[in-house]
């Protein structure tokens, strides 16, 4: 079966050459799948582009007006094209003449994996410049420790939880959004005594039972 995917920008409403296109190359309008954005997301981010690849089977063939329609960058191009041909679905970019079916189209393939490739180490290598140029500004990179007042306070709560409201050292720990062992840092490192594990302290009762000085009921048959 020929499918047709275009891709439009947001700015540019009409898809209408790339449909006409795509008609004259043998695709039915009804099996072209178009989406409407620009290209700032990936191929598998964009629903048109994920419902065709959920569609297509495997002898079927994808026609694209222009290779570029199918991805944000080389890279991205490269990556989606490999998805469709290890699905053994066939693909033709009309105005580029890209059919991996040739050796023609094979070379450009390669060509253009190599080109991927290379603007991979390129942005590799900027990335890289940018996390050495924001160290010597003085940016930290990595997670910041907590301030003191906002682990102080978690530590009164802790232990009021504790040693008030007769919780575990456990679940008070999670109450505050800390690990046992966590809490259990911070309550030596401010003075606090720690609790055994799964411990709680003892409560005063608050009330007593009707029952509480009735004898004991015999066992029920």
């Amino acid at each position: 079966m020929n499918l047709g995917y275009a891709r439009i920008s947001t700015s540019d409403q009409k898809a209408s050459m790339q449909i006409q296109a795509l008609i004259q190359a043998g695709v039915a309008e009804d099996k072209i799948f178009v989406d409407q954005m620009s290209g700032a997301k990936e191929a598998r981010e964009r629903p048109a582009m994920a419902e065709l690849l959920k569609y297509a089977r495997e002898g079927d063939i994808i026609y694209v007006w222009r290779i570029d329609r199918l991805g944000r960058s080389l890279v991205d191009v490269v990556n989606t094209v490999n998805q469709i041909l290890a699905k053994k679905i066939s693909l033709y970019s009309i105005m580029d003449g890209v059919d991996p079916s040739t050796p023609h189209g094979r070379l450009q393939l390669a060509l253009f994996a190599s080109l991927a490739e290379y603007e991979r180490e390129l942005i590799n290598e900027r990335v890289r410049a940018g996390v050495m140029a924001a160290k010597e500004r003085g940016v930290k990179f990595g997670k910041q420790p907590p301030k003191q007042e906002t682990v102080e306070t978690k530590v009164r709560v802790a232990r009021k939880l504790i040693t008030e409201d007769g919780m575990t050292a456990v679940a008070a720990a999670e109450a505050v959004g800390w690990s046992r062992a966590t809490l259990y840092r911070y309550l030596k490192q401010f003075g606090a005594d720690t609790p055994p594990e799964g411990a709680a302290i003892a409560q005063a009762p608050r009330g007593r039972s009707s029952y509480g000085h009735s004898k004991v009921s015999p066992p029920r048959p």
